[in-house]
């Protein structure tokens, strides 16, 4: 920097190339690719479990294997999310058979998650829980509305599922929800909760973060008063933009970061 007439010189612009900048990563072997996927999914479990989203033993979500595509990665029956580490995870085939890990599965989570996965070939990973606000929501048999730039991510692109049949238990009951779901991102379970699926486990949990979050500013703004609706065409522009799993992975980096600085042990 130094001295002109008019003042100081401020610094020139750093090239673009020299700022960093996440994106997913490329992988060299199917081992690297299937530890990626096993930390991620133990993070995103964590970051669910400081959000309250388990209810018990209820909750889970499946990464598939990257070598092994129809047997996905679970978090163990009965163990708290804030616990889990990459270790603990168990892997399982599509009718919920234990394949490698210490621990039983969620018989339910394999139920509807399989046929998702089954469906969806596309699909990372899943995420379902019992969250509060998309339970609430959920009763109501409702989507969400295009009220913030948040939920226009989801604006014709979530669906309903309207049967309620008590715990999912059979694979027919799986296949149906599957069905409902079709192509989109998300879904709500009416009397159960909401689900989400992403290319990748990042994505998926941030969708499942973001439409909790919608939900509640929903029935927040419902109580209120009448939520002004964001129009069909500024609602689909909004969608192009940020209703992406790419834009989902870079959401969700800051949450990354934060969790696997502050609980490294998840790795282990």
């Amino acid at each position: 920097m130094h001295e002109t007439p008019l003042g100081p010189t401020p610094p020139m612009p750093l090239p673009t190339d020299k700022l960093q900048f996440a994106m997913p990563p490329m992988h060299d072997s199917v081992e690297e690719e299937r530890r990626h996927r096993k930390e991620r999914l133990a993070g995103a479990l964590r970051i669910f479990g400081r959000l309250g989203f388990e209810d018990g033993v209820s909750g889970h979500i499946t990464a598939r294997d990257p070598e092994f595509t129809d047997c996905f990665w679970v978090n163990p029956f009965g163990m708290p999310f804030k616990h889990v580490t990459v270790s603990d995870l168990v892997l399982a085939n599509s009718d919920g058979q234990v394949l490698d890990g210490r621990y039983h599965v969620n018989q339910a989570a394999f139920t509807v998650h399989s046929q998702v996965h089954a469906a969806r070939p596309d699909v990372v990973a899943v995420a379902h829980c019992h969250s509060v606000h998309g339970r609430a929501l959920s009763t109501l048999g409702e989507l969400l509305d295009p009220i913030t730039q948040e939920s226009c991510a989801f604006y014709e692109d979530h669906a309903l599922y309207e049967a309620y049949t008590g715990v999912a238990v059979d694979a027919d009951e799986g296949r149906r929800i599957a069905a409902a779901l079709g192509s989109r991102k998300a879904l709500v379970l009416r009397n159960h909760g909401l689900l989400t699926v992403g290319d990748s486990v990042d994505a998926a949990a941030w969708w499942f973060l973001s439409m909790e979050r919608s939900s509640q500013v929903q029935l927040l703004a419902g109580a209120a008063g009448r939520p002004v609706l964001i129009d069909h065409r500024a609602a689909v522009a909004t969608r192009e933009q940020l209703g992406g799993d790419l834009v989902a992975w870079i959401n969700y980096q800051p949450m990354w970061q934060d969790i696997s600085r502050s609980e490294p042990d998840l790795l282990s």
